[in-house]
């Protein structure tokens, strides 16, 4: 099966090309930055190909019968206050994204076989202690309006008869890149904590889980409609502190209140502040077995 992976030059979309290189998959991965893309180390036979991020221009081409598309591209949430600008940028880099993705797909004479689109647990908004099941409300704050019109920006993929499915990642755990170095630097600093008053929910998952899923539900044929991408046992920031700091041999008694926090980051401050219980209830009734269910067993294979 040849597989279009838009966003492959990040954590997500990287490690997904290795996996499915190394399996003998036709793997292209389409970027704006293909030097960059190369030198992050992928196995013999990926296609690095030039894509402006806007149109289906250079690639529309490569969508056949025997093809799926897995549509990661956007810009990171994380990388510094949301400013007017910061905020356009995150949205627009995910739907303008998507809608190139389905131009592609309206094109093509023959339709791809499968369109694995991306999204967050960021879907369902703040929502306290509530357990968040795919069938859940979405929410009503930035994050879940753009996860909103991301998921939309290639709904239309389905009446054209291409099997879809919505990927609602939550907090993706890797020792190189993503969230995770972020969150272990200030315990490495012997100043680590909670954030806030600890009591705010983190869906996460481990990279290789993250990956595994992916791949997983490219290869159900009866996979349809949005899938929660976490691990069965959500954690509050108040024991992942404690956890993280018991595996990092670290204290972890130095809060950061939440007005420093907000403070610091402005509106960003909210995403650390709150979060999602969310549970991967379909992924599980389709028999997804996780390698790293448990918050603890998961850190210690990272930082072994």
């Amino acid at each position: 099966m040849r597989v279009v992976i838009t966003g492959g030059s990040g954590l997500i979309g990287g490690a997904l090309a290795r996996e499915l290189g190394a399996a003998g998959h036709d793997v292209v991965i389409l970027t704006r930055d293909v030097g960059k893309t190369r030198a992050g180390g992928l196995p013999a036979g990926v296609r690095v190909v030039q894509w402006d991020g806007k149109t289906a221009a250079g690639w529309g081409s490569l969508l056949d019968a025997d093809t799926a598309i897995v549509h990661l591209a956007g810009e990171s949430i994380a990388a510094g206050r949301w400013t007017a600008e910061r905020k356009r940028r995150i949205r627009d880099s995910r739907v303008v994204s998507g809608q190139a993705v389905l131009e592609a797909i309206r094109a093509a004479a023959v339709k791809p076989r499968a369109l694995l689109q991306g999204s967050a647990v960021g879907y369902y908004g703040p929502r306290g202690d509530e357990s968040l099941g795919e069938d859940a409300a979405p929410g009503g704050d930035f994050l879940a309006e753009v996860c909103k019109a991301w998921e939309a920006s290639t709904a239309e993929a389905e009446a054209l008869g291409v099997r879809r499915v919505v990927l609602r990642t939550g907090v993706v755990l890797a020792r190189h890149g993503g969230a995770l170095p972020k969150i272990a630097l200030p315990f490495k600093m012997l100043a680590g904590g909670r954030l806030g008053d600890g009591r705010q929910w983190l869906s996460w998952i481990h990279l290789a889980d993250e990956v595994g899923a992916i791949r997983f539900l490219l290869e159900r044929e009866d996979a349809r409609g949005p899938f929660n991408l976490a691990a069965p046992s959500p954690v509050t920031n108040r024991d992942l502190t404690r956890v993280l700091a018991k595996v990092l041999h670290r204290p972890g008694f130095l809060p950061a209140p939440a007005f420093a926090l907000r403070l610091a980051l402005g509106e960003m401050a909210d995403m650390l502040l709150t979060g999602q219980r969310a549970v991967p209830s379909r992924l599980l009734a389709l028999g997804f077995a996780f390698r790293h269910p448990e918050i603890e067993p998961a850190l210690r294979s990272l930082f072994a």
